[in-house]
Parts: C-alpha cells; structure tokens; sequence
C-alpha cells in the first residue's frame, strides 16, 4: 500500500454510487433516532413544541452538520494519506443510549418533583456539558486503554451494545408490526450481505424505506389528518446561544455528577471500541481525534440548548459494506440539519411508518455481532461472549425496570425474595449491568489473557476491575468510595489467583495458523512462538494481535497495515504506527 508519498495521487470524488445506499441507510437511521427524542421531549418532559422545534432540535442540528462534516474531512484526509479510495467516514448521531438516559433518569425525576419542563431541561443541558468534559478528557486516556486492550475485549462489549441497546427494541417494534417490517428487513438483507442489485442499480435503503412506506399506507397504518396537522407546525427554528439554561443547570451540578461520569467514561470508551471495530473494517482513525470532536460536539450542543450528546455510531464496517465511502456522512448532517431547522421532524413522523424505518437498525446489530466474531480468532470466542455479558444484563434489568414501573411499583418494593422466588436474579444481574460497557471490556480482556496464558496481563486487568469497582465506575449503583467492595475483593482475588500462576512461569499460549494467517493479511506481528516463560520485558509489552478482515470483505477492501495515524497526535503510539499496534 503507498501511503504518505508526495507522488501518490488518488481521485476522491464528493460522491460514489455506494454513498447513495449509505445515505439512505444511515440517515434512516439517525432519522428514526431524532424522531425517537423528539417524541421524547414532547410526550414525557412535556417540554413545550416550541422549545423543542425552535431549540432543541436547531441546537442539535448544528452539532449534526459540524460533526459530519468533521468526519468527512477526517475520511478524505485518511484516503489521501493512505493512497486508497475506499475510506469510509465513521458515522455520527445522537447517542442512543444517551437519550434515554437523559429523558428518564435525569429530566424526567425533576419534571415529576418541580412539575416545571424548564428545569428539567436545565438539568439536561448541564448534564450533557458535564458528559462532553469528560470525553474531551478521554481522549487523552483512551489511546492508551486502546493500545492494551486486547480485541475481543473490545469488539465484544461492542457488540453487547449493538445486540441489546441497539437491535432488541427495533426488533420488538418490527414484530409488533411484521407485515410491513418484514418486507423491509428482507430487502435490506439481499442488497447488503449479498451481491444481488435491483435494476438499474437502484439504492437499495431508499427502495427498502420506499416499499415499507407504501405497505404501511395501504394498509392502513397512516393517516392524512395526521400529516396535515402535523403540517401546520413546521416553522423556522435557528440556533442560538442558551449560556442561562446552561449556567442555571450548572448550578446544581453535583447530583449530576454521579451518572454523568460514569456515562462520560461510556461515551469515550464506546468511542474508542467503534473506532477499534472502524480499524477491523479497514479504516485506522486517529482516536485522540475522534474523542476530540465527540466531545466538543456534546459541548457545543448543550451551550446551544440540546440535552442529547452526539457521538460516532456503531456500525462503521455496515456502511462500509454498503458502499459508502465519504460523501454520505456529510449529506446525513446536512440534511438532518436543515429537518432539524425547518422543524420537519413532527410531519416525517406521520408519513413514514416506524416499521419501515427500524429495520435498518437491526440490520446494524447483525453486523457488529458478526463482526465481534469475524475480526478475532476463534479461540478468543468466550473471551467475546463474556464481553457480552454485563451489557445484557444492563439491557435485561432495564427491561424489568421499565414493566415494573409501569405496573406501578418497583424492584425494591417487589423485594429481591419475591423476584428470586420467581426465578428472576434481579439483585446480581443488577450489579453486573451497573458500567457495562467499561466492565465487559474488563471482564473480556480478563478471559482473553487467561486463554493466552498471560497471567501477568490478567492479573493487571483485574486489579483495575477491581479498582473501578471500588469507586463505582463498574457494578455500583453511584461514584462513591467503596462503592461495591465485595465486588472488588472478588476482582482482587482474581488477580491473586493470576499472578500464582504467573510466578509458576506457564508458558504463553502460541499462536496457531489462523491467527499467524489473520496477522499477516493485517500486517500486525503476531507474538512469536516459544517455549520459554516470556521475560519482564514481553510481560509488559502490548498484548498479542487478534484480528481479521471480517465485514471488510464485504466491501472488496482489504484493511490497512497497523495503525499509523495513532502515532499523529501522541508519541506514545509511535511504536505502533505501521505495525498494526497489537
């Protein structure tokens, strides 16, 4: 590959044919997402239209268009360094999980105490500052929990993400409402995991959207008078400094404190692992970058007026898959950008049936769960289902929490007996969802060092588990000193049993053919094979390299050797650049 040499040249149009699949997938995508906190704002804050047509929306709108912009930019300038044609730019949006979590466990606590939507909404705003001041500050630590973190630890939480977060409620939705989803489901299968193209190669998301729109509609699932009710609302809402709803908020920061640190910490570590599963498709983005814009992006919005931290979306290696490349993900913020302005978002609800649109979401779940497979060896397969693990048991307490809420009571007041009595473990299943994210790659890269039989590795990934449980970043209900420390004497004993093993000086594993094999294709060393114990030196190195080119194949590209933009903006990472870095 020619990277980095004055006489490279390569041609990057605005616009490729794969850019048109792209667009209308992804933009469905955050399409559906803006819709979703629309309806949220609207129906349980009960923030008045106009601040969420002529503020919130606008707010969010900028932080949209810049930081697709952004990311385009960034994409371009990785084809140009590389000589390839092929980059695909990270998408960008709304936080799913983040949405929820400021409407219902945030906004929703001080609307049903004050009965005042205004305060709830400064609550959020200061909440999603406080969330962009700490990515900002991950992006200066994430590079190096990146660097060491193996990649089944990595691509596994993500996963766990993609499966519950984000496939598990477009899937109910879709069943709820199979005779217009399904269709759209099954066309979005054939164009994007097969070679199969509809005539005059026509993109196949705007045809799915288009087919399950016009099912919905027959069938009776739409109504006129709601589009022109809806209609009448559109009005002109321009963005617009919001400093006294932001500095009102601040004021009473500190009982934000104890969920906006552990998400900022969720939002830069699911930041790094997408760019670690972007890197797997073949695109090596420089993470100090990503976690940069993401946090400024969050910033940026909240001192506008929008509760809803942007960040870079799961699912990079499905729209590489689909062609795209770079035009799409700045067409995306554009487009949502001037929908958020015009105040679209209302009328679109009433013409697209959600059916139609959520498929494409489930699709993207399919993708990073192959992918988290796909991209490491087989023999680090438990590593990634304990990857898994904590994020459905997040996703499953929620769900219980939710029913119960409903019914009118709650966990607590059912009693851990009467739920255990049930067969429903609540009370573990809880402390083990409590910081998923951060805690399946804890708990990934425990397994994947005890598999190599790096037990100096597994001891130290332990001990950190077993420090963040202490304070609460993982399995605690709150940041707190010692937040759950029979949690983290479990973790401690872990790292005991660990380092006995490694004074007994067992041998590591070596890598076998299809690791050797997948190493080459990506140009990353793999740990040579030995017979003696490694030394201080190899003990304290990076971790052995597991990757493959996975989804990548998809898109008829082969990913990149190493990772050379790492070594950009920190000199830390000079030793990985060009060498694949793990």
């Amino acid at each position: 590959m020619v990277k980095n040499t004055e006489h490279a040249t390569v041609n990057l149009p605005l616009w490729v044919r794969g850019d048109t699949n792209a667009f209308f997938g992804f933009g469905v995508n955050v399409l559906v997402n803006v819709l979703t906190l629309t309806a949220l704002c609207l129906g349980v804050v009960q923030l008045s239209s106009g601040d969420v047509f002529g503020t919130i929306l606008p707010a969010l709108g900028i932080a949209l268009v810049a930081g697709n912009i952004y990311y385009t930019v960034l994409a371009r300038r990785l084809a140009r360094r590389e000589n390839r044609t092929d980059v695909t730019a990270l998408p960008y949006g709304p936080s799913v999980p983040h949405m929820f979590i400021v409407i219902f466990v945030i906004m929703l606590p001080i609307y049903l105490r004050t009965e005042d939507p205004r305060q709830a909404w400064q609550a959020g705003v200061a909440w999603a500052f406080i969330i962009g001041v700490i990515v900002l500050l991950g992006a200066f630590v994430g590079p190096y929990i990146r660097r060491y973190a193996p990649r089944a630890a990595l691509l596994g939480t993500l996963a766990g993400i993609s499966i519950t977060f984000i496939s598990m409620n477009p899937a109910g939705q879709m069943w709820r409402t199979a005779w217009i989803a399904l269709p759209v489901f099954a066309l979005l299968l054939i164009g994007l995991l097969t070679d199969v193209r509809l005539p005059g190669n026509l993109p196949i998301g705007l045809v799915a959207l288009l087919l399950g729109t016009a099912i919905g509609w027959i069938g009776g699932a739409m109504s006129v008078p709601d589009v022109s009710a809806a209609a009448g609302d559109i009005a002109l809402g321009l963005p617009s400094l919001q400093f006294g709803l932001l500095f009102d908020g601040l004021a009473e920061m500190a009982p934000l404190l104890a969920t906006a640190i552990p998400l900022g910490v969720y939002n830069f570590t699911e930041g790094m692992t997408n760019v670690e599963s972007a890197a797997t498709a073949g695109d090596s983005y420089n993470l100090r970058s990503v976690l940069l814009a993401d946090g400024a992006g969050a910033v940026i919005g909240s001192a506008l007026g929008s509760p809803f931290p942007p960040a870079v979306y799961v699912g990079h290696p499905g729209w590489k898959a689909a062609g795209g490349r770079s035009g799409y993900s700045m067409a995306t913020g554009v487009v949502i950008a001037v929908l958020c302005f015009l105040g679209m978002f209302g009328l679109l609800a009433t013409i697209f049936p959600t059916a139609a649109i959520v498929p494409i979401l489930l699709y993207i779940g399919l993708l990073i769960g192959a992918q988290a497979f796909q991209a490491t060896p087989r023999v680090h397969a438990a590593a990634v289902v304990a990857a898994l693990i904590p994020n459905i048991a997040a996703w499953a307490t929620g769900q219980m929490d939710n029913a119960l809420a409903a019914a009118g009571t709650t966990a607590a007041e059912v009693g851990d007996t009467a739920l255990a009595g049930a067969g429903v473990v609540y009370d573990g299943l809880l402390v083990l969802g409590q910081g998923a994210i951060l805690a399946g790659l804890v708990l990934g890269a425990v397994v994947v060092f005890v598999i190599d039989k790096r037990f100096v590795r597994a001891a130290v990934f332990s001990a950190v588990g077993a420090l963040l449980s202490f304070v609460g970043l993982i399995h605690g209900e709150r940041i707190e000193w010692n937040a759950n420390g029979q949690v983290a004497l479990g973790y401690l004993f872990v790292a005991v049993v660990c380092g006995l093993f490694a004074l007994a000086k067992v041998p590591p594993r070596e890598p076998d053919a299809e690791e050797l094999e997948l190493d080459r294709r990506h140009g990353a060393p793999a740990a040579a094979p030995s017979t003696p114990p490694p030394t201080p030196a190899e003990q304290a190195a990076p971790a052995a390299p597991t990757s493959q080119a996975g989804p990548t194949t998809q898109a008829g590209s082969a990913a990149p050797a190493g990772r050379p933009d790492e070594a950009e903006d920190s000199a830390t990472a000079g030793a990985e650049a060009g060498t694949g870095g793990r």
